[in-house]
Formats: structure tokens, sequence, C-alpha cells
């Protein structure tokens, strides 16, 4: 019953990283580009929701109606003002731009509230739990976490395949050009496919929030665990983020159990693996690798 607890515990933790990445994910399909302050904009979120639950008070669920709104207009205005002329700059460009907006960020974090580490309070959500087994407990907060991330998921599946502006995020991705000649806009595609992404994001960093304390200088191992759950699934595909972040969750916990210390070491040998023997993924395709 240990182990089993152990997978389940990661099969949880696993659907956290998977909402934490999909934006992320999405955001390499569609201008391959990796946003490296990606961690750093979900831990800005729970700051927000701190500021909100500071001056109006209440529990800390209701801040998702206020924060993932303002995150996907952040996202809308930052694709449409910065990473769009980042683009433009060639290759490394991007990456330069959201390397600063990181360190803009935590420094901006640092400087407001300080280094000391905080949480969101939800209550008794936060230690409830439900009994599968003998020996073998689930978190509520967890459960939900894990059944959101899926409808998140299943959700930007459903809106990419069957909804016009999904298509058109879609042919973006596949040829920026020719979907510019069908008469496609690139960059308001492109400032949807970013405000979707930083409102998922949003929705990691507040679920994050509630389940363990962060601090400024969390958004980078939030962003090296999302980047590892996007590896392992496979880049640019949102199944295959949600697959990499319960397999990733499970080598962590079963790691914990073998070591107290090493389950992050665990999951880190698991993405290195991965790396080594199937650079596309779990889900990914080989000719993906390439494109």
């Amino acid at each position: 019953m240990i182990w089993l607890n152990a997978v389940v515990q990661g099969l949880l933790l696993g659907g956290l990283y998977a909402i934490f990445a999909c934006g992320l994910s999405l955001m390499f399909g569609v201008m391959r580009l990796v946003n490296l302050a990606h961690g750093d904009i979900g831990v800005l979120a729970a700051y927000f929701s701190i500021i909100l639950i500071e001056h109006l008070g209440g529990n800390p669920l209701w801040t998702f109606a206020a924060v993932v709104p303002v995150a996907a207009l952040v996202g809308y205005f930052l694709q449409r003002f910065l990473f769009d002329r980042a683009l433009d700059g060639g290759e490394l460009s991007p990456l330069l731009v959201t390397f600063g907006l990181s360190i803009v960020i935590e420094n901006l974090l640092q400087q407001t509230f300080g280094a000391n580490d905080q949480s969101l309070n939800i209550g008794a959500l936060s230690y409830q739990s439900w009994k599968i087994a003998t020996d073998v407990y689930v978190g509520r907060l967890n459960v939900i976490i894990f059944v959101i991330a899926v409808i998140v998921i299943v959700g930007l599946q459903l809106f990419l395949s069957k909804t016009r502006t999904g298509l058109a995020l879609r042919a973006t991705a596949d040829n920026r050009r020719a979907a510019s000649l069908s008469g496609i806009n690139p960059k308001r595609t492109r400032s949807i496919a970013t405000a979707i992404a930083l409102a998922t994001v949003a929705i990691g960093g507040l679920f994050l929030a509630m389940r363990t304390s962060f601090a400024p200088t969390s958004g980078s191992s939030d962003l090296l665990f999302a980047f590892e759950a996007v590896i392992i699934g496979g880049l640019g595909n949102l199944w295959g983020t949600l697959i990499g972040g319960i397999a990733l969750g499970i080598a962590q916990t079963v790691g914990s159990q073998i070591n107290a210390a090493d389950g992050i070491l665990i999951g880190d040998l698991v993405f290195l693996a991965i790396l080594a023997f199937r650079p596309q993924g779990l889900v990914g395709l080989k000719s993906e690798v390439a494109r």
C-alpha cells in the first residue's frame, strides 16, 4: 500500500504540473517561443491573489474570477507589445526578452513583498481528504486540481479543433506565412494564444500557492517542473503535457518513498532519460522535433 499511495499521490501531483505547463506547451506550439518568465507569472498571480484577499477578504478561491481574466489580458498585451517584437528579432531574442521579464518580475516581487514564504489559506479544504484504500488517502484539494487540469486540457483541445479561432491558431502554428495568405491575422492569433497561456499558468499558480508555500524566487523551480513535464510528454502536445506531468509527479513521489531527499532528483533523471532516448517525448512524433 505504501507504493500504491506514492503512485496515487504522484498522479495527483502530475495534474498540478500539467495545468502549470500547458500554457508553456501552447506558446511553443503556436509561436515556437519558450517563455522563461512562465513560472514567475504564476507566482505573480499568487501574489495578486494575496493583495485581493488583504483588501477585500474572503476565501482565496473567489480570486480565480479576478486573477485569471487579468492574467489573460496581460498576456494579450505582452504578446502585442513585447513578444511579437522579440519574435521578429531572431531566435535568440525571445529567450533574452522572457529571461529579462523573469528577472524584472522576481526583483519587483522581492522589493514589494520581501523574501519570506507566503501561502494562500483556503481553510479546511487544504487538509481534508478521502480514504480510497487501506492507508491510502487523497487530499480533496489535490483531486480538485487534477480534475480541473483535465477539464482545462480537454477544453483547450476542443477549442483548438472545433472553433474558428482555434483552427486559426493551429494554422499559424503549422505555417505562419500560409496562414497569413489565407486571411488569418498571425499577430492576433499569437496574442490570443499568449492570453490563454497566461490564464492557465495563473490557475496553476493559484493552485500551487494553495497547496504549498511560495516566495518571489519560486518561479525558477516552477518553470523547471513545467518545462520537464512538457519535454517528457512532447513539445506542443497538450495531452502529452498531461502525461508528462503525471510521469514527473509519479517519479518524484516514488523517488521520495525510496529516499525522502531524492524525489526531485529522480524526476530530473526521468527527464534526462527522455531527452536521451526519446527526445520527441512520450507522445510526440519524431517529425515534431525538427518542425
